[in-house]
């Protein structure tokens, strides 16, 4: 029941959202305005499914700096937990298919997501460039490097993708751990439960620290894993 009321929710306040936004930012040009109603979209559907996250670490974080948030992923429930708790505006990687479903389409372009499409090296190429010039106007990139929801709750291997971002837009990467998703909302059930999930946010890593694209991705691993119990890590 609560994820049909969640997705209910989600599903109406979008379009009337997407009404009251879409001509402010078309007439100023600005997205902000967007992206805040698309927040309190986000956080009403979770209020409504009784998730809550508690957030560990985000006094590590300067507000002014444009970060790469990389973070674990277990559950449908990390983007909507994950998002609204960044500090400041970030942009996401979103698989190319939803821009063509339509409303939610236009108002992703209009907020600066950034389509991917790993079909071929050429599409994939051209992704992280321009999230890495999204990162250049002075926003925040968000991704799950291990490119999928882990199937039983243990790290998986980080792809190569959202580093090369990083090392090409000069940007410190944070490493984030979620905890309790897994939980909340098992990979493959169609309930979740009420419950609360753990946000932890790790000191920021500089890749210009790491010549070596290998150490950089390992010092990231780490980080994520440490905030992880040992049989997940």
């Amino acid at each position: 029941m609560r994820i049909l009321l969640t997705l209910a929710f989600w599903i109406v306040a979008t379009p009337i959202g997407a009404l009251i936004a879409f001509p402010w930012t078309l007439m100023t040009g600005n997205s902000g305005f967007l992206y805040r109603v698309g927040i309190w979209i986000v956080r009403g559907g979770m209020r409504l499914s009784g998730v809550r996250a508690q957030i560990v670490g985000r006094e590590r974080l300067d507000p002014s700096t444009s970060y790469v948030f990389m973070a674990n992923h277990v559950s449908n429930l990390d983007p909507p937990l994950l998002v609204p708790a960044i500090p400041r505006r970030t942009s996401v990687l979103v698989k190319r298919e939803l821009f063509r479903i339509p409303v939610l389409g236009r108002a992703m372009r209009l907020a600066q997501l950034v389509a991917v499409d790993r079909s071929n090296r050429e599409a994939a190429i051209a992704s992280v460039r321009a999230a890495a010039e999204v990162l250049r106007r002075g926003l925040n990139m968000t991704v799950f490097p291990e490119g999928t929801r882990s199937p039983d709750g243990r790290l998986l291997p980080l792809k190569k993708g959202p580093f090369y971002l990083a090392q090409e837009a000069g940007a410190p990467i944070v490493p984030v751990t979620i905890l309790g998703t897994e939980q909340i909302w098992p990979k493959g059930k169609l309930f979740l439960r009420r419950g609360q999930a753990t946000i932890i946010f790790h000191p920021p890593i500089s890749p210009p620290d790491y010549p070596d694209q290998r150490d950089l991705i390992a010092a990231v691993r780490d980080a994520i894993a440490s905030g992880l119990p040992p049989e997940r890590r």
